[in-house]
C-alpha cells in the first residue's frame, strides 16, 4: 500500500513536471502579434482575400503555421485538414514551401484540403515571429486568445477552438 502510495504521488510529480515544461516552452516560443496583423490583407492559394480580424469574427479562427518540410507538420496537418473539412474555422501559412504550383502539387498529392496562404520566402512568419513549425495561433473577433507551438492533437485543437468559443 505505502508503495502504491509513493508510485501515485511520484506519479503526479511527474505530470505536473512536464506540464510546467511544457508550458514554460509554449511560453518562450510564443508568437508576437505585429500590432495590424487584423487588418492585413492576405491571399490564399485559392485567391481568396482575407484579414484575420474579418476571418475571426464570427467564431474562433485556428491559424496554423507550418511546412512541408517541418516532420512535426506531418503529424499535425492531417488533423488540421480534416478541421477545414469538417467547417471548422481554418487558415493555414505555409512557410518557405515553394512557389504557388509547387505547394499546391503538395497538397493535392497529400489529399491536403485546407485554406493556404503561401508564406513562400517567410515575411509573414517573420512578421508573427514564428520560431518553430508547427505554430498554432487562436484569434476570435480580431484578438489572440491562445498559441501553442510543436505538436498537437486533433481533439487539442478542437478543444482550443472551443474554449474560445464559449469563453465570451
Amino acid at each position: 500500500m505505502i508503495r502504491l502510495k509513493r508510485g501515485v504521488r511520484e506519479g503526479a510529480i511527474f505530470v505536473v513536471l512536464i506540464l510546467v515544461v511544457m508550458l514554460g516552452m509554449d511560453f518562450l516560443r510564443a508568437p508576437q502579434a505585429p500590432a495590424s496583423f487584423g487588418s492585413q490583407p492576405l491571399q490564399t492559394l485559392s485567391n481568396q482575400s482575407v484579414t484575420l480580424s474579418q476571418q475571426s469574427q464570427k467564431r474562433p479562427l485556428l491559424v496554423y503555421f507550418w511546412a512541408t518540410w517541418c516532420g512535426v507538420c506531418k503529424m499535425t496537418t492531417p488533423s488540421v485538414s480534416r478541421l477545414a473539412e469538417e467547417g471548422e474555422n481554418v487558415l493555414t501559412v505555409a512557410l518557405r514551401s515553394g512557389d504557388n504550383a509547387t505547394l499546391e502539387r503538395y497538397l493535392h498529392g497529400k489529399g491536403i484540403h485546407m485554406p493556404v496562404i503561401n508564406d513562400a520566402r517567410g515575411d509573414l512568419s517573420a512578421q508573427w515571429d514564428i520560431g518553430v513549425t508547427p505554430t498554432f495561433v487562436v484569434i476570435d473577433k480580431g484578438q489572440v486568445i491562445a498559441t501553442t507551438t510543436g505538436w498537437t492533437s486533433y481533439r487539442g485543437m478542437k478543444a482550443r477552438l472551443w474554449w474560445a468559443q464559449i469563453r465570451t
